[in-house]
Formats: structure tokens, C-alpha cells, sequence
């Protein structure tokens, strides 16, 4: 779990700029975005549920059947500040997927367990 101290410059800087009432650079916010969603993956390695934060990044992580053609049938997806916000546990799963700021589809799109990372 990330704390203050051990924070990327990338997600920090982000994370200034969101609470100061700023847009975060986009460059600044494709690398904050890239780096936590490579944590997920690490922390939850598999390919069950893919992770998609447009236009940054994608990912596919959770233990579970492996997807390979089409569609995925365990899909999440979000803004990239919701994703920030939600990685570092600034905002709750609860309350993103309660005001439409995650979208999700499947039984095993449910990442919460692994956030904050």
C-alpha cells in the first residue's frame, strides 16, 4: 500500500494538483495512471478482469479464467482522476461505482480488495 512518504513524484504531483482544484498536466497524469495500474497488476497478478483507464492504459489482472478473443466478460473502467483517486484511497469503490464513475461488467470485475494499492 502506497503512503505518502513512498509515493511516486508522478502520482504526488496528481494528487496536488486534484486536491488544489488544478488539471493535473496530462503527461504527469499518463504516468501516475501507467505506474498504479502496473501496481495492480503486480498485486493482482492474472488475467481474469481487464482494467481500462482511456486514454492511458489497460491492463488484465485477478486470478480466474484467462480471456483471450473479443470482448472481455470482466471489465472495469474509469477516468483516469477516479483511478488516481482510487488507487491511492482518496475515494472509495463503493462510492465511485454509486455515482456512475466506475463502470463495470462481470462477476469478477469487483476490484475493491485490492485498493487502495
Amino acid at each position: 500500500m502506497s503512503s505518502e512518504h513512498n509515493m511516486s513524484p508522478a502520482v504526488s504531483t496528481v494528487l496536488a494538483d486534484l486536491e488544489a482544484g488544478r488539471t493535473p498536466d496530462r503527461v504527469t497524469l499518463r504516468d501516475a495512471v501507467r505506474l498504479l495500474l502496473s501496481d495492480l497488476a503486480k498485486r493482482a497478478p492474472g488475467r481474469a478482469v481487464e482494467v481500462r483507464v482511456p486514454p492511458y492504459g489497460a491492463i488484465q489482472c485477478c486470478a480466474g479464467p484467462r480471456h483471450t478473443r473479443g470482448t472481455p466478460p470482466n471489465v472495469v473502467e474509469m477516468a483516469p482522476t477516479t483511478w488516481i483517486l482510487l488507487a491511492t484511497g482518496r475515494l472509495s469503490w463503493a462510492a465511485a461505482v454509486a455515482d456512475g464513475r466506475v463502470t463495470t461488467s462481470g462477476i469478477r470485475a469487483d476490484i475493491s480488495g485490492f485498493l487502495p494499492i
